[in-house]
């Protein structure tokens, strides 16, 4: 259960519900202790332990005989917060538990034109490349490629990638993660994408491409990821601002892979 995270099995539960909280779950109550503990793989000491976090954040109420059942307050946290980059470790930490990932390559390249450019370094410029297949237990659900900034990447490889997200590993690294810039259009599987996701070659897929900045607004991943659309979805909230003479509508990210 995501053991190589860095954080206790009943924080990355609390993470995780906590999420799925502040996504408005659970509208008719949270499932019972015996079934979290099924559902994660834990005793059932360790999922009241993260109910307990949870109750003393005034997200969840507690009664006997009356089951666990969310407080309005959790769902408007996170409406007001679903947009903010801070959210990535709870997605990390979401993204590890249901999912298992296998590294097929990762070697250090001279940067290619597209890379350079999305990176803003020289061509050439040595990088590291990875590739990777991320599985549900439905199997396959993304083939993802980053390009990092050889620099940044010589404290880790093949090794830990398998074992953690890369952005975990930038940021044991020293990298402060600042913002991304993400853009999800479609692209048909060729050959070398159908056979590590298990597709006939032709089929639809969603293409994400991004990038990751840090504080200071410098490029540190170039990301580009092919996922199933039958095992990925990609869910925004748009609300309205401004009178009824200036209308616009902005867009909050509420679910999202990060690797």
């Amino acid at each position: 259960m995501g053991a190589s995270l860095p954080l206790p099995k009943y924080h990355q539960i609390y993470l995780v519900l906590r999420e799925q909280l502040q996504e408005g779950r659970f509208a008719d109550g949270l499932p019972g202790e015996l079934a979290l503990a099924g559902q994660f793989g834990v005793a059932r000491v360790t999922v009241r332990k993260a109910l307990e976090q949870l109750k003393a954040e005034g997200l969840i109420e507690r009664a006997p005989g009356r089951g666990t059942t969310p407080r309005p307050a959790a769902a408007e946290a996170g409406r007001r917060n679903g947009a903010r980059l801070t959210g990535l470790l709870e997605n990390i930490v979401n993204m590890g538990l249901r999912t298992s990932v296998r590294v097929l390559s990762c070697e250090t390249v001279p940067a290619g034109d597209e890379a350079a450019a999305a990176l803003r370094i020289a061509p050439r410029t040595p990088v590291q490349r990875a590739l990777r297949v991320r599985s549900s237990g439905e199997g396959p659900l993304s083939l993802i490629t980053t390009h990092v900034p050889a620099a940044l990447a010589a404290g880790f490889g093949r090794r830990e990638l398998a074992r953690k997200p890369l952005l975990v590993l930038l940021e044991e690294a020293g990298v402060r993660i600042g913002s991304a810039v993400q853009t999800i259009s479609a692209q048909l599987a060729d050959a070398s994408a159908a056979g590590p996701l298990d597709v006939p070659v032709g089929s639809a897929l969603l293409a994400v491409t991004r990038v990751v900045h840090d504080e200071a607004g410098a490029p540190v991943q170039w990301l580009h990821g092919l996922y199933r659309p039958d095992r990925y979805q990609y869910r925004m909230q748009l609300s309205r601002v401004g009178s009824i003479d200036a209308k616009l509508w902005v867009s909050t990210e509420l679910s999202a892979q990060f690797h």
